[in-house]
């Protein structure tokens, strides 16, 4: 690993997830990780984009949970099984993490009608690319495509014994489709197919309603900030 900056903190901002709270997190840069070195940041807790590897560290909260599901031992449920039959005529591919249009042009619509940003100023392909097209361990890109149409886009990273989800993007024409819900099932199951034992799903905040969909996927553990451990979850 090369280390381009060491791990400290930033300042206090408002919460993005819960209100009338503040939230820090620490951080470092670094780029180069080798498989078995981003195991290790990952079962600290720690979360990527691009150089930058994060993980909160607020004052007064630590609602943010880490979550990694237990891909071996997973199966999907009812609904779950619903979802994949809904989206059987996807085809889902796994490919090199390389830059292409049409996935920025997904990333914007995406970003403006689920969360109302507008990504279409001049900067914005240049961060796209810098945030999401840096790789810095191993790295990959899930593709889903309906009658030739790319229409949805999973960003990840993997370990010697994990794969990471670091970001998924769809087009929102396709939002009936629970697109979202579908890319976990199918990494999921690259995952399981890979031999690797989990798939990290990000942070899991319980009082955050767009997030109530993570811990749908049995089993999986929860990292414990206070001991420091990764525990099983109780259903």
């Amino acid at each position: 690993m090369k280390l381009l900056s060491p791990p400290r903190l930033s300042p206090e901002e408002k919460c993005p997830y819960l209100p009338n709270r503040q939230s820090r997190h620490e951080f470092f840069l670094a780029q180069d990780l080798s498989d078995e070195e981003f195991d290790e940041v990952l079962t600290q807790g720690f979360r990527k984009f691009g150089i930058y590897f994060f993980r909160p560290n607020c004052r007064h909260c630590s609602e943010c949970l880490p979550l990694r599901v237990k891909a071996r031992e997973f199966t999907p449920s009812k609904s779950q099984k619903r979802v994949l039959k809904k989206n059987k005529d996807i085809t889902v591919l796994f490919k090199p993490l390389i830059y292409r249009e049409e996935i920025f042009e997904i990333f914007v619509k995406h970003s403006h009608i689920r969360f109302g940003q507008d990504e279409s100023h001049n900067n914005a392909r240049e961060e796209f690319i810098q945030t999401h097209f840096t790789p810095t361990t191993s790295s990959l890109l899930s593709e889903f495509y309906l009658e030739g149409k790319l229409i949805a886009v999973g960003f990840l990273d993997t370990s010697q014994e994990a794969t990471s989800s670091v970001y998924f993007i769809y087009d929102p024409d396709y939002a009936k489709r629970s697109l979202g819900v579908f890319g976990a099932l199918k990494e999921i199951e690259y995952t399981k197919n890979k031999g690797k034992k989990y798939y990290y799903l990000g942070f899991f905040i319980k009082e955050n309603q767009s997030m109530s969909y993570k811990n749908q996927f049995l089993p999986y553990q929860i990292y414990d900030w206070a001991t420091k451990t990764w525990k099983d979850a109780s259903f």
